[in-house]
């Protein structure tokens, strides 16, 4: 049963990473006529209307100091990351930022040992996490074959990282007190909308509704909302309580992949060498980091 379990998990964080991969692309297309925090605003609002008609039962909290911990979770994983993540993508290219947001598995970690009290990283995380940051310094001078350095963009795209793992750490400490996946999810979009209000005067917030007359504009936007947010992040909790925070961020090493692979494709961004190699030494070292973990899995393995 554990195996099943263990399992679904797996495929939910697959499905999440395979899509996932490819929404900065999406983003980057709507960039065009939207503004980050419009991206933001109109995706969220449409993922959390899905999520309220899938599931309209209101959740009811064992404990009213776990509102916190909803409040955290939507500020970290809703507002701040895909703020950020968005404005990133202004200022660098769709593949630097699928790349560089893969490190969020070493704040994940780090944060599970401080906060969670979890296995403290061994040796073979910290030579990984310097192969990686290696790596994020190629490609942050990867932008052109002249060596363009886009580090607004690629700070930001770190920062984002490091806000993920905050949500991922408390989605976690959520799921321990037993509530619906779903509900979890749709509580901690309210309270990501809610933190973003206050920044729409500020940043430009128009409705433009005229601009959802485009077959891509809507079609991306249906996409981001629903499948990228409403799906995925049901699935991403999913994942969390199945394989916690640490086993479940894993599978965001294979973002850069999908990204890398998806901005060629569609964006016509050209993979240098330079990008090429920093996307290889960032997942090297994202793998070592893991090796432990791959063993341990081996040997259990191998006792059944």
């Amino acid at each position: 049963m554990s195996d099943k379990k263990n399992s679904a998990g797996h495929l939910a964080a697959l499905l999440c990473i395979l899509v996932w991969g490819a929404t900065f692309i999406s983003t980057k297309v709507l960039l065009r006529d939207f503004s980050p925090v419009e991206i933001l605003f109109f995706r969220f609002s449409l993922g959390f209307a899905a999520l309220w008609l899938a599931c309209p039962r209101a959740l009811r909290l064992k404990d009213k100091k776990q509102e916190w911990l909803f409040a955290g979770a939507g500020l970290a994983g809703v507002t701040l990351y895909f703020l950020l993540e968005n404005i990133a993508l202004t200022y660098t290219f769709a593949s630097n930022v699928g790349v560089i947001v893969a490190v969020s598995p070493f704040f994940t970690a780090l944060l599970s040992f401080w906060l969670l009290a979890a296995e403290k990283p061994g040796l073979n995380f910290f030579l990984g996490f310097a192969a990686a940051i290696l790596g994020i310094g190629l490609i942050s001078f990867s932008g052109s074959a002249s060596l363009q350095l886009n580090p607004l963009g690629d700070l930001l795209a770190v920062l984002a990282g490091l806000a993920w793992s905050f949500y991922s750490i408390l989605t976690r400490k959520i799921l321990a007190f037993g509530y619906n996946s779903l509900q979890v999810t749709r509580r901690c979009f309210f309270y990501g909308l809610l933190f973003m209000l206050p920044c729409l005067p500020f940043m430009g917030f128009h409705w433009g509704v005229e601009r959802f007359a485009k077959v891509v504009n809507w079609g991306n936007m249906v996409f981001l909302g629903l499948g990228a947010s409403a799906l995925c992040f049901v699935a991403w909790t999913f994942a969390i309580k199945r394989l916690g925070a640490v086993k479940s961020s894993v599978y965001i090493y294979l973002v850069p992949v999908v990204t890398v692979i998806t901005a060629a494709l569609i964006l016509d961004e050209r993979i240098t060498w330079m990008a090429g190699l920093g996307t290889v030494l960032t997942l090297a070292g994202l793998a070592l980091s893991e090796m432990r973990q791959f063993r341990l899995w081996k040997k259990a393995a191998s006792l059944r």
